[in-house]
């Protein structure tokens, strides 16, 4: 039983009695008496959530029922979608019951990518209107507000896949409030249908309740039970469909000066395909996500046609490869790669650039020397939950390697897993090497998500997709070029024409199939979307402008993170800022600012900042790759092509990983033993508030404790703990740290440092370094010799179950001395262990066994 295999041990586990660490002078590092609850609460609609009580009509008054000091009364969406562009309002109207002033939230999620296009509410009569300012204009205007002491509301969030428009007001008795907000986006077709997902979330219980798709549930039935005040609704709506598809040329849209060109061609005989798997294998991926990708990929290969080639990268902070080169999709080899990733075992860093450039590297040697079908298309699939964390580290580089080194024929298609990832950084590498990203978050079946990644992305149907519209009076096209269409997508292009110059536009596509030219042609009358627009009243009449608008824009800003000066990026930057002032739209660039008629009290809403730094001081395990960030063997000589059949070759195997212990969540302890090359694995089954010693050594000075937190509620019976707080006293500098999920508190005698997970920076208290990369790590070495890491574990905050976290990770080392103990500290020096008796376990698929170290003989749990 070598590699990762993990025994559950029940015994030799300590739990400290108080967070205090025993040495003199430290008493205050002890004290928590404000540390009730670490983990952000749930989001409160009405903090102040007392309740009062009248009598019912007609009675005495002995029998009441409870009356919210806010009532919602009305709550409606409506969402229409005209031709793939969708526009959605969504009113809520709320009125103060109480003889009190009251706090009224309008919170509403809206899809990533979306864009806010209008938001008003009426205050008691006052009515608020908006407005879309330059984001510093509108800044200025939002800080003039609150210097003169007038109402001023911030309305700004990033959250995962959704954003958050969130405002609140005070409202006097008896007063009634109204908001309204409009968003758009555009739907895009992912295995042959669209999807519209509307989210409701009215946060009480609503007199009336109303969606357009005939969801009108009562006020008993919104309750949680029947005399419950809760409501049930917290959901969403999904509309799955597709559209009925006449021409193989695609549907092309004209009316108003704008044209919007749609094309998902159907029955075509897929392309051969070259693909090469680059799965994270980090510690990270320890668990379920591990055994859930190995079935995904199990099930992909089994999907693959025997004109397909193939390969597997994996990779944590060494790089392996299952064969260097490309082989064919027989049974023999789709057979000897399941039993690889079956032997897969996670553990320590992420070195995205390297696993990246080589499978890059493997693909253009194979298309260097002939090997790969002329007609084929190559792509890479990357599967992380993480971040960087060893070799290059900067994403802007890794970004700047893939793109120096993949040739043009090739997709990079990426799936980021858990809430840690950075999924920005994978939409951006996707989107700027012909593929696209997508992420799942660690509460949903990893399997099944994969293997609907794969599906969406892994069948190619055209080559070299061209759309021409020849006629001088069409300006301002979209993105007219593309290198792979694959089946259940849709292709989507837009522009603009003169409408008093042209009256039908004509299009031709080209593109190359799996054994044929094509050369497609069709032509669109304006006349016939104007009777159509005229007959149907849900239909949007400016649906194609407001198309072309989103799809230039994203362009745009996706040009605009390229951009390779600092003109072209001014250029880029003036042209985004000018159409989302026209079509009034908040963009990373602007802001939407709210304000009665008199202009005297103001609100701003702001879109989620784009963030694409990556900053320095982040955790990494062995030695970093060169400052160029591209290995040796990716600068090989050129190679003459000579034909020559693809054959196997044998595995590649790396240098054996140097192993870290670590705890992660609902503490689960993975101790690695390089004598034995065991990994004792064990959870800890303790209460919130406990505080358990983690290392504590009296000859270095060292010690470690941690505090634990609970989930916000139980599951499946079990309330899951996490550490919420981690301390550090190294006597020798009279140094303390202490982490919490929100602060890094540092002390030095009477001298104290407080920073955020927000910041970035290097704090040397002489032979002790702490280095915060923001809302990642914090890694705290000592004497360059020494080192613990701490990484913080963000969950979506309004997550019914789950709690930001954090986990600790302390790389081999012999410099603790043979005394020190705690959970960690006991195998510092690794205790003497003998496993014997193996034996089927009560679970067939656990056998069991007895451990004895430390004098103690344990029943075990492979």
């Amino acid at each position: 039983m070598k590699g990762l295999t993990c025994f559950l041990v029940w015994l030799l586990l300590s739990e400290a009695q108080a967070f205090e660490i025993p040495t003199n002078g430290l008493s205050e590092f002890a004290e928590y008496s404000d540390f009730a609850e670490l983990a952000p609460g749930k989001f409160q609609f009405v903090p102040d959530n007392r309740r009062y009580e009248r009598s019912l009509p007609g009675e005495s008054g002995e029998e009441r029922e409870d009356v919210d000091q806010v009532t919602l009364y009305s709550y409606k969406v409506q969402s229409t979608i005209t031709s793939r562009m969708a526009n959605t309002i969504i009113q809520s109207k709320l009125v103060n019951n109480s003889p009190q002033p009251q706090n009224v939230v309008f919170d509403v999620e809206i899809p990533k990518g979306a864009f806010i296009s209008n938001f008003s509410m009426t205050i008691d009569g006052t009515t608020f209107t908006s407005s879309i300012k330059e984001k510093t204009v509108g800044r200025a205007l939002y800080s003039q507000a609150r210097a003169k002491g007038k109402t001023a509301g911030l309305v700004r969030s990033k959250a995962l896949d959704m954003e958050n428009f969130q405002t609140e007001v005070n409202v006097l008795p008896g007063a009634k409030v109204q908001f309204e907000l409009h968003y758009q986006e555009v739907k895009w077709r992912k295995l042959g249908s669209y999807e519209h997902r509307l989210h409701l979330k009215p946060g009480r219980l609503a007199k009336h309740l109303e969606a357009h798709v005939s969801f009108k549930p009562t006020v008993a039935q919104q309750r949680k039970c029947s005399n419950c005040s809760e409501t049930a609704v917290d959901g969403q709506l999904v509309v799955m469909y597709d559209v009925n598809r006449e021409e193989k040329a695609g549907e092309l849209e004209v009316f108003n000066g704008y044209f919007v060109h749609f094309f998902a061609p159907d029955n075509l005989e897929p392309i051969p395909k070259n693909i090469l798997f680059v799965i994270d294998v980090s510690g990270s991926m320890w668990g379920v996500k591990m055994k859930q990708t190995v079935e995904a990929m199990k099930t992909i290969l089994d999907d693959l046609r025997a004109e397909d080639h193939f390969s597997v990268v994996d990779f944590n902070h060494n790089i392996r490869t299952w064969r260097n080169d490309l082989v064919s999709a027989t049974k023999t080899q789709i057979a000897d790669a399941k039993r690889y990733i079956e032997k897969i075992q996670p553990n320590g860093g992420t070195n995205i650039n390297e696993a990246l450039l080589r499978a890059i590297f493997i693909l253009n040697e194979a298309n260097n020397m002939g090997l790969l079908d002329p007609n084929s298309v190559s792509l890479i699939i990357l599967v992380s939950d993480g971040d960087p964390t060893v070799g290059e580290l900067k994403l802007s580089k890794i970004q700047k390697n893939v793109k120096q080194n993949i040739q043009d024929n090739v997709s990079l298609f990426s799936l980021g897993i858990g809430f840690d990832v950075d999924y920005d950084f994978l939409k951006r590498l996707s989107n700027e090497n012909r593929g696209i990203a997508q992420r799942i978050y660690g509460n949903q079946d990893t399997s099944s998500q994969l293997k609907k990644f794969y599906n969406q992305v892994s069948t190619p149907l055209l080559r070299n997709v061209q759309f021409n519209y020849p006629h001088t009076s069409v300006t301002d096209v979209t993105q007219n070029s593309f290198h792979n269409y694959f089946g259940g997508s849709e292709i989507v292009v837009a522009g603009k024409f003169d409408p008093d110059k042209l009256k039908q536009i004509q299009s031709i596509i080209t593109a190359t199939s799996a054994n044929t030219e094509l050369v497609l042609e069709t032509l669109a009358q304006m006349d016939d979307l104007e009777e159509f627009l005229s007959k149907d009243k849900h239909a949007d009449p400016d649906f194609t402008k407001k198309l072309w608008a989103y799809l230039t824009i994203n362009q745009l800003l996706a040009e605009r993170s390229l951009a390779p000066t600092a003109a072209t990026k001014r250029r880029i930057t003036k042209t985004i800022l000018q159409m989302s002032l026209e079509h009034h739209i908040v963009t990373p660039l602007t802001s939407m600012v709210i304000e009665n008629d008199a202009g005297d009290e103001r609100m701003l809403a702001d879109s989620p900042p784009q963030d694409h730094s990556c900053c320095a001081g982040a955790l990494y395990y062995g030695e970093k790759v060169p400052s160029n960030g591209i290995p040796s063997w990716a600068n090989a000589a050129p190679t003459p092509v000579v034909p020559m059949r693809l054959a196997g070759a044998p595995v590649l195997e790396s240098t054996p990983p140097p192993h870290v212990m670590r705890v992660e969540n609902d503490p689960h302890f993975i101790i690695y033993l390089p004598k034995s090359q065991e990994n004792i694995c064990f959870n800890i089954d303790s209460e919130p508030g406990k505080i358990l010693n983690l290392v504590s050594d009296p000859e270095s000075g060292v010690s470690v404790n941690g505090q634990l937190i609970g989930a916000k509620k139980p599951q499946k019976g079990k309330l899951h703990t996490y550490f919420g707080t981690l301390g550090f006293y190294i006597r020798s500098e009279d140094t303390k740290i202490e982490i919490t999920t929100e602060t890094i508190t540092l002390s030095r005698g009477s001298h104290t440092s407080i920073l955020s997970w927000f910041d970035t920076a290097h704090v040397a208290y002489q032979r002790v370094l702490v280095s915060v990369k923001k809302e990642k790590t914090v890694t705290v070495t000592l004497n360059k010799e020494l080192s613990f890491s701490v990484l913080l574990h963000r969950v979506w905050k309004k997550h019914p179950i789950n709690v930001d976290f954090l986990g600790i990770y302390i790389p081999p080392t012999s410099k603790f001395s043979p005394n020190a103990h705690g959970l960690i500290g006991q195998f510092m020096h690794e205790p003497s262990v003998r496993i014997f008796n193996g034996r089927p376990g009560r679970d067939p698929k656990k056998p069991e066994a007895s451990m004895e170290v430390k004098g103690h003989t344990l029943t075990v749990t492979s």
